[in-house]
């Protein structure tokens, strides 16, 4: 079964200088059907305005991953990590027993447009990580890489989770397929772009949730950027 959610169906919260869609409940956005999907608990889509950011602030028992898509967010946490996260990274921290940090956009003029993905950890109590890797965009064009994943697979950052986390990139006639395990729950994300899933038409900021299936077709991308979530039921 795949359901269509579009991207105007998500929440809404604009504070001036953080303008966010929300996937899924969170902070002043409620809504009982869209609590998660699986373990993934988050998917904020935010923009933050220029010298603008989150001031330090607390995390604990979750897997945080941060795509960014345009700019630059600087992160600094109490583990030690000064870092800029630059499109093509993928950023994970854990939580675990409890980690400050804050995120920042320094630039002058540019807007850092970026999504933070919430994962709930296959255990609580662990100790805080963090973990920072890049994926240049021949490694997604045309494919789906692994991203993110339990061991650490193929370059991926390791997420305390039971969850894999593919990005690819797709126009005209690229495709890809993967299979799935129909016990457990697949969840599309379409950066942006237009995107074909299983045969159903998406756009920029549109989702696919898929339970019970046992494959994924990717096809007839238009500027495609796509993440695709294998979850824990």
């Amino acid at each position: 079964m795949l359901t269509l959610r579009k991207s105007a169906d998500r929440g809404h919260a604009d504070h001036g200088w953080l303008k966010s869609h929300h996937s899924f409940s969170f902070a002043g956005y409620h809504d009982p059907a869209h609590m998660g999907w699986g373990n993934l608990r988050v998917i904020n889509e935010d923009r933050v305005a220029p010298g603008k950011g989150f001031g330090t602030h607390g995390h604990r028992d979750m897997e945080i991953i941060s795509y960014v898509l345009e700019g630059n967010l600087a992160h600094k946490d109490t583990m030690g990590n000064v870092k800029g996260i630059p499109p093509g990274d993928v950023q994970r921290m854990s939580a675990g027993t409890g980690v400050m940090h804050s995120e920042f956009n320094h630039a002058p003029e540019q807007t850092t447009h970026f999504l933070q993905i919430w994962i709930e950890p296959s255990k609580n109590g662990i100790a805080p990580g963090y973990e920072q890797k890049r994926f240049d965009a021949e490694e997604k064009r045309g494919r789906l890489r692994l991203v993110a994943s339990p061991d650490g697979a193929d370059g991926s950052v390791t997420v305390h989770a039971d969850a894999a986390l593919y990005a690819g990139l797709f126009d005209g006639s690229e495709a890809a397929t993967l299979a799935l395990d129909p016990a457990r729950k697949g969840y599309v994300h379409l950066v942006r772009g237009e995107l074909t899933v299983n045969g159903q038409r998406l756009s920029g900021g549109d989702a696919a949730l898929l339970a019970g299936e046992s494959e994924l077709r990717l096809a007839d991308g238009k500027d495609a950027e796509v993440l695709v979530f294998d979850l824990a039921a």
